[in-house]
């Protein structure tokens, strides 16, 4: 028999249908299945067979068992027994779709199998009893659960994904996802399955469908659906893990350890492995291979990062900047990563709090580093030195068992030409000291030589001098490596020699080149990797492991440590200031003037080349700028920091853009440098601006003006009362905003920098928009505009135009409005410029909105949170939470306006905006009011942020105050 009640209620036999009477009979039926070798009282089955209905003086009941034991009299697997109080449907419930459906998810998820989880979701066919009155069989109690569904769903995508079947797990999940948008988790795994699929656009429209529905409800979207929005967006960033090692070999036990204790973690929570030992032992292919089999078991994120505990050269990664990377990785958005390291660490936990997330943290300096850095489900750590971590597991991996490092170097160098000198083999290998990365270089020149018999070989690893006893590198590592130097032409020995001395993670050829003083290194690049003294990090970018590195600086260290370094920074220096000047045309005139030149620096044909070279080397740049202030070089220090100011700004890399400044402050300090001082403390001054430090961004930009006038550079001075005026406008002392913004158009307007007027003349606009004296505002963005046509600077003339069509809003000239916030964003979509249209687009709702045209208003702000997603601005996001809102209460969905108020006023708190958190804050206080909820906290802290800010919503909030009797008066 095979009783189903997922749909309409149907009963089978042998695969043909059973008719199991007429209706009432069914009801009867479906609730002893449902009560299945359960008594059922006689009066149970007449409350509810005919509830709301007359209620038959005769009893049925007993008439439809009669005919039910006669419709199943040829089925001994279900009987209808009398009890003293009842019935009894005796029967095994697996017959019934219900429970089998539960019973076979059960057996799916302990066996880690999806066909039987499609065994279990084919039952389901619509609707519970789809025909049927459920209140007629138990009513809502005894409703299978949609979120049993739900879950069955997600489970099957976990494994199907991971199988990668994402076509099968996509289709089944549409059309329920459809049935019901608002369904998170569902929407998630379809996402990902789109995206495994390659169809990031459905996925995103996924995500915008999603976020939808869930604004009926007044919800935000989930952490994970918004991660999910990011891959669909940047692709996947949930695994940067290093390529496995295709031969890797042996270590078996210590797999088998990593391996428990990573299936541990999962089910007792978040544990720590520190893997130790001697440089070149392989630690970190340890790590990284272990990560890369654990993927089923860690499927929301695989990540590594590199300490740099013991690379010479470059410094220790410090915890915050390790922090940043991996929030970065997990899809935490720039703008959203906090200063502090307390902060920073808080965050990173709370992010992978309930994931299954895997961290490797290679070569690291000590447990303190380590320390901020733990929180994911499990942490690899690998260092040279030993950890005392009381919450950790340990793994001291010591040099390969013989048997293992002959296998090793067999695959290496294939088997054929050791095959029946396995003596002579085990030799090698000893020599080696057993060590994984010595192996790999012997090996790499015995491929190499094809006529070398392993004789010659050992002869060669013999002949090695022994090493002096006051060095650390061992023996076995010098033998090695000798070997492997010993073979180099002379051009490759010297490229091998000065790589060692490159701060930064890793080299470019282009990079390598500056290096060597040569127009080109590629080929020599590749020499070196075909014998394992390199590594390829990605495509045409190598890096140098840790031992070699130590090898080559204690057993040849160059003769000169200075010269190439210096090229290096030179080379830096000039590329960055072409990708700058690429990237940025209309700020070459308030750059450094760079006069150092390179014969390997790159030239750019367009932005995008431009921009991906600056994404490739940040990290070397960044350590560029350190390495020349530790060692005396102070104008690549302060011009290489002050020439990437804006791309860190674009980027949304605070933290570099502030510490690259200030170790230049630093290394200028007490210097008679007054251009590079004022230079660098008008940049950091921005920094901390951005950061919300404004008081400390406005007395750093005083100290820069003295400076440009002493300079002379009245364009100097020009721009740094516009950092003090917008610092100043943040903090709501609109009057000394204005005065600045004055300054700065009158010193604009003495040099002729029309560029610098209009974008002064905008500023002021806004400015006076806030104030309320919207005929000013008119005025001066309007004469922005007119310069900025005359030069054709399309993309400040977005902006203006949409700032003006602001102010006509506030005038009432509501067409006007419209033509210039159209205009605006026709330019930003032509420019790209995503931050400028989803403001125009949202402005144009504002104008719908005040016309009356609500629906109109409604769709541009949708369509401007589909772009503001693509955009790294948190003041867009308030600006659009707060018009949201302004719509939603427009329309009488009060719900709704409550939430996007509370989330501008989350937002603006954040990122000290007093003015839009006033804005929130009475906003909530309104709504509230209307809906019968007084709250005078809120009307007293709107109006005291009005009051103080000096703006026009004061007279505004007080007036509304005054026509109240409820306790918000109070």
């Amino acid at each position: 028999m095979d009783f189903r009640l997922f749909g309409p209620f149907e009963v089978w036999h042998d695969g043909a249908p059973v008719d199991p009477g007429d209706l009432q009979q069914r009801y009867v039926l479906v609730i002893l299945l449902l009560n299945a070798n359960r008594a059922v009282t006689r009066e149970y089955l007449q409350e509810y067979v005919w509830r709301g209905q007359e209620t038959p003086r005769s009893d049925l009941i007993t008439s439809y068992i009669a005919r039910l034991r006669k419709v199943f009299k040829d089925s001994p697997e279900v009987v209808i027994d009398k009890t003293p109080t009842g019935y009894l449907l005796r029967v095994d419930e697996d017959l019934i779709d219900v429970n089998r459906f539960r019973t076979l998810c059960e057996r799916a998820r302990r066996s880690g199998d999806a066909a039987t989880f499609h065994e279990a979701l084919d039952l389901w066919r619509g609707r519970f009893l789809s025909d049927m009155d459920v209140d007629r069989v138990g009513g809502p109690a005894v409703v299978p659960s949609e979120e049993k569904r739900v879950d069955a769903l997600v489970d099957l995508a976990e494994l199907e994904l991971a199988a990668g079947q994402h076509r099968r797990i996509r289709d089944r999940l549409r059309p329920v996802w459809e049935e019901d948008r608002a369904q998170q988790r569902l929407a998630a795994a379809l996402m990902r399955a789109l995206i495994q699929a390659g169809d990031h656009v459905r996925a995103v429209e996924v995500y915008h469908q999603t976020r939808e529905a869930l604004d009926e409800y007044g919800m935000d979207v989930s952490r994970e659906l918004r991660e999910t929005m990011r891959r669909a967006q940047y692709g996947d960033r949930l695994s940067s893990l290093p390529m496995r090692q295709t031969r890797f070999t042996g270590r078996a036990d210590e797999l088998a350890f990593v391996d428990s204790v990573a299936r541990s973690s999962v089910a007792e929570g978040p544990s720590v492995l520190w893997i130790s030992g001697m440089p070149g032992v392989g630690k970190t292919a340890l790590a990284v291979s272990a990560a890369h089999r654990l993927g089923d078991v860690f499927p929301d994120g695989r990540l590594f990062v590199d300490l740099t505990g013991f690379t010479p050269n470059v410094e220790p990664l410090t915890p915050a900047s390790a922090l940043a990377r991996l929030l970065t990785d997990l899809g935490v958005p720039p703008e959203a990563i906090p200063e502090s390291t307390a902060a920073r660490a808080d965050l990173y936990r709370t992010t992978v709090d309930d994931t299954r997330t895997l961290v490797v943290l290679d070569n690291a300096a000590s447990e303190e580093q380590v320390e901020p850095l733990l929180g994911a489900t499990l942490t690899l750590v690998t260092s040279r030195e030993q950890a005392t971590l009381t919450v950790a597991e340990h793994i001291r991996l010591e040099p390969l068992p013989p048997h293992e490092a002959v296998d090793l170097f067999r695959k290496l160098v294939t088997a054929e030409r050791v095959h029946g000198h396995v003596d002579q083999a085990r030799e090698v290998v000893a020599l080696c000291g057993h060590v994984p990365l010595l192996i790999h270089l012997v090996a790499a020149q015995f491929r190499r030589h094809q006529r070398w018999p392993l004789t010659h070989l050992l002869d060669l690893l013999r002949e090695v001098p022994p090493v002096s006893p006051d060095t650390t590198f061992p023996n076995a590592a010098t033998m090695a490596c000798t070997v492997s130097y010993d073979q180099l032409t002379e051009e490759q020995r010297t490229l091998f020699r000065v790589f060692a001395l490159a701060p930064g993670p890793d080299l470019s050829a282009p990079g390598a080149a500056a290096l060597l003083g040569v127009p080109r290194a590629r080929g020599l690049l590749e020499d070196l990797h075909k014998v394992s003294l390199l590594e390829e990090s990605a495509p045409e970018r190598f890096q140098m492991l840790d031992p070699l590195r130590d090898y080559v600086l204690a057993a040849h260290p160059p003769e000169d440590r200075t010269t190439p370094v210096d090229r290096l920074l030179d080379f830096y220096l000039a590329t960055t200031a072409a990708a700058m000047a690429t990237l940025f045309p209309f700020d070459r005139d308030r750059q450094p003037s760079i006069s150092v030149t390179s014969p390997a620096a790159m030239s750019f044909p367009d932005d995008d080349s431009a921009m991906g070279w600056l994404d490739d080397e940040r990290h070397n740049l960044v350590a560029a700028v350190y390495h020349a202030a530790d060692h005396d070089r102070p104008e690549h220090t302060w011009q290489l920091a002050v020439l990437l100011w804006r791309y860190f700004y674009v980027r949304g890399h605070l933290r570099d853009w502030t510490e690259t400044l200030q170790r230049a402050a630093e290394v200028l300090e007490g210097s008679d440098n007054i251009g590079g001082m004022a230079h660098v403390s008008l940049r950091l001054a921005g920094a901390r601006w951005r950061s919300g430090a404004l008081v400390e961004a406005t007395t750093l930009a005083e100290q820069a003006l003295p400076l440009w006038a002493r300079l002379d550079d009245v364009g100097g001075e020009a721009g740094t009362h516009i950092v003090i005026a917008t610092a100043a406008n943040k903090l709501g002392d609109f009057a000394a905003a204005a005065e600045h913004y004055a300054r700065a158009l009158e010193r604009y307007e003495l040099i002729g920098d029309e560029r610098g007027q209009a974008h002064t003349l905008d500023l002021l606009g806004v400015v006076n928009e806030l104030r309320g004296d919207f005929p000013a505002a008119e005025r001066q963005h309007l004469a922005a505009i007119a310069l900025l046509r005359k030069l054709r600077h399309r993309q400040g003339l977005a902006h203006s135009l949409d700032n003006l069509g602001c102010v006509r809003q506030r005038l009432g000239r509501l067409d006007d409005a419209f033509a210039n916030h159209t205009e605006a964003r026709e330019l930003a979509v032509e420019l790209g410029d995503r931050a400028v249209e989803a403001y125009a687009l949202n402005n144009l709702g504002n104008v719908h909105r005040l016309a009356g045209r609500l629906a109109e208003a409604m769709a541009c702000q949708q369509r401007a949170r589909r772009v503001a997603d693509l955009v790294v601005d948190p003041n867009l996001r308030t600006q659009l939470y707060l018009d949201r809102g302004e719509t939603a209460w427009a329309t009488g969905d009060d719900k709704a306006a409550l939430h996007a108020y509370r989330a501008a006023l989350d937002l603006s708190a954040g990122m000290g905006e007093r003015a839009q958190r006033a804005r929130a804050t009475h906003r909530i206080a309104v709504v509230l009011h209307e809906s019968g909820r007084h709250t005078p906290a809120h009307w007293r802290d709107a109006l005291t942020e009005f009051t103080e800010l000096g703006l026009p919503e004061a007279d505004e909030v007080r007036a509304e105050l005054g026509k109240l009797s409820c306790s918000c008066a109070g």
